[in-house]
């Protein structure tokens, strides 16, 4: 049987990025997925011509060129900007905070004016907890309406008992600006991710629906030279220190006979009574007057964040001080095996966007040749 460079396991950003790289090189992969396609958490499925983010909402967003210039050699990016609102027991304001948040909340005018009103209702003390952090950074009413029940949804956890670096990069505007990020450059690939994708994975062996912890943790070696591992890195050493903390998510997808649900890509609710935490309007990521705007049908996706069991897909790793130091026994486990590349979210246990994971997979590559 031929014996591959390298097993990735995984077909996510890490992985796709890294198999790319070693093919440039001239060396073998073959790739597996637990899932039933490749992709990971980016997969869109086509639904009504709409491209569904099937496992939660996925916007590029970067100021690294290095990046930005090497995803833009697969696959063309649209120019879709997020613009999003917090939905608070029916009333809307504008996300992230900015001048129009505190005039919708306050009918402040001025960036004077608002500052005068967070500074009246800031807490001054030392921080400890995210609560305190977030009522540090904005004061009381935004705090109670926009934060403190969707986070709480969102980790299961009251805010007092999280740690304050959840939101320590809060961004706070002073102008009438709803571009939820910051980056140079922000899109989302035409026709969705499957294509970055495919074009990362073109060339390498694939096999789909192969959990890598059936058999192949044992005989790996008899596959591959390396192994490039993108799972759970607690599972990957059988958890002999204890379980780290995930999250997960329920998705629940809804078809509708409607052109249009609610205006706008992502709305998120931020009371604790709505059991979700956002709803996506999937044909939003597209570009106005194109072919799905003329679509009399729209996918919007409920999206339930809730504690991540064995047999639950992992979504965000949990960095409290608890998690973090577990973590760290693991890591030093990890730095001792020559022939394994860890990398991605849950193999580092790191929370990374997008263009973070593409550009760790590919300094992996770096150091690796």
């Amino acid at each position: 049987m031929r014996k591959y460079d390298y097993l990735i396991v995984g077909s996510g950003l890490f992985g796709a990025t890294f198999t790319w790289c070693a093919q440039q090189a001239g060396k073998s992969c073959i790739v597996i997925d637990k899932r039933k396609h490749v992709g990971g958490n980016v997969y869109c499925k086509n639904i009504h011509g709409i491209n569904v983010h099937e496992y939660g909402p996925h916007i590029f967003h970067t100021s690294m060129s290095e990046v930005w210039d090497f995803v833009n050699r697969f696959v063309k990016f649209n120019r879709f900007v997020l613009n999003t609102k917090a939905n608070y027991n029916g009333k809307l304001y504008s996300l992230p905070f900015n001048m129009n948040t505190f005039y919708e909340m306050w009918g402040t005018e001025t960036p004077t004016a608002a500052k005068k009103e967070l500074e009246s209702q800031r807490y001054k003390g030392a921080v400890h907890s995210l609560e305190e952090q977030a009522l540090s950074l904005v004061g009381h009413s935004i705090y109670k309406k926009l934060i403190e029940g969707y986070t709480e949804k969102q980790w299961g956890k009251p805010c007092r008992e999280l740690p304050p670096f959840i939101i320590q990069r809060l961004p706070v505007r002073m102008s009438y600006d709803n571009n939820y990020f910051n980056d140079t450059y922000q899109g989302i690939p035409v026709n969705g991710y499957n294509p970055l994708i495919e074009n990362l994975l073109k060339g390498s062996d694939i096999r789909t629906d192969t959990d890598f912890f059936n058999g192949l943790d044992k005989e790996w070696k008899k596959i591959a030279h390396k192994l490039v591992y993108t799972g759970k890195i607690d599972d990957f050493f059988k958890c002999q220190y204890g379980r780290l903390q995930y999250r997960s998510l329920k998705f629940e997808h809804e078809i509708l006979d409607i052109p249009n649900y609610q205006g706008m890509a992502i709305m998120n609710f931020t009371d604790r009574e709505t059991p979700y935490t956002r709803i996506i309007e999937h044909k939003h990521f597209e570009m106005f007057g194109n072919d799905v705007y003329n679509n009399g049908r729209t996918v919007i996706t409920r999206e339930y964040p809730h504690e991540c069991q064995n047999y639950t897909e992992a979504y965000y790793t949990v960095n409290d001080k608890v998690n973090n130091a577990l973590y760290e026994k693991y890591k030093l486990l990890a730095e001792n095996m020559r022939d394994v590349i860890f990398g991605g979210r849950l193999a580092e246990y790191k929370y990374y966007n997008m263009d973070e994971v593409i550009k760790s997979a590919l300094d992996s590559w770096k150091k690796e040749k």
